[in-house]
């Protein structure tokens, strides 16, 4: 965990080196991604499931960020559509960004699933805590991995 008082005080370069060596550590996990739209076009028949938009890729896990994160090209090749647009805070400079939210996607990981949309944004997909809570799995981070909750391993529980 990185001291924010600290890291208020480091120079550009410093916070660079920060940043290579946290992307050189990073969790990665493979995942699956589904327009839901889509599935549920097959369900009424009204498209053949060979037309699903589906992406399958190694996202990055920060528990540090709230939202999932999808780049504007696999927006695209999900063939989502913009939902809204939402302030989204840039932690380097503090300063706040106007960014797009997509519509729902189904998110599959590990055996579980879930669906929700997503900060557009950046060049790589990551898995922030709402997905990790929704899919109630864990981070190992001595093993440097994510896991399904130990405590619940049949599926996710969630507290009411």
């Amino acid at each position: 965990m990185i001291n924010t008082q600290k890291h208020k005080t480091m120079n550009i370069a410093e916070r660079e080196v920060l940043r290579e060596n946290s992307q050189s550590q990073a969790i990665r996990v493979p995942v699956k991604l589904t327009n839901t739209l889509d599935e549920y076009f097959v369900e009424q028949g009204q498209l053949d499931p060979s037309q699903i938009h589906i992406y399958e890729t190694e996202a990055k896990v920060d528990r540090s960020t709230v939202y999932t994160i999808l780049p504007r090209e696999v927006m695209q090749t999900l063939d989502l559509m913009i939902r809204s647009q939402r302030p989204v805070i840039i932690w380097d400079d503090g300063k706040q960004q106007i960014a797009d939210f997509s519509e729902s996607f189904k998110i599959e990981l590990l055996g579980r699933q879930t669906g929700m949309g997503a900060i557009v944004l950046g060049d790589e997909v990551v898995l922030g805590r709402i997905a990790l809570e929704l899919l109630d799995l864990v981070v190992d981070e001595e093993n440097r991995q994510v896991i399904t909750n130990p405590a619940h391993p049949n599926g996710p529980v969630f507290r009411i």
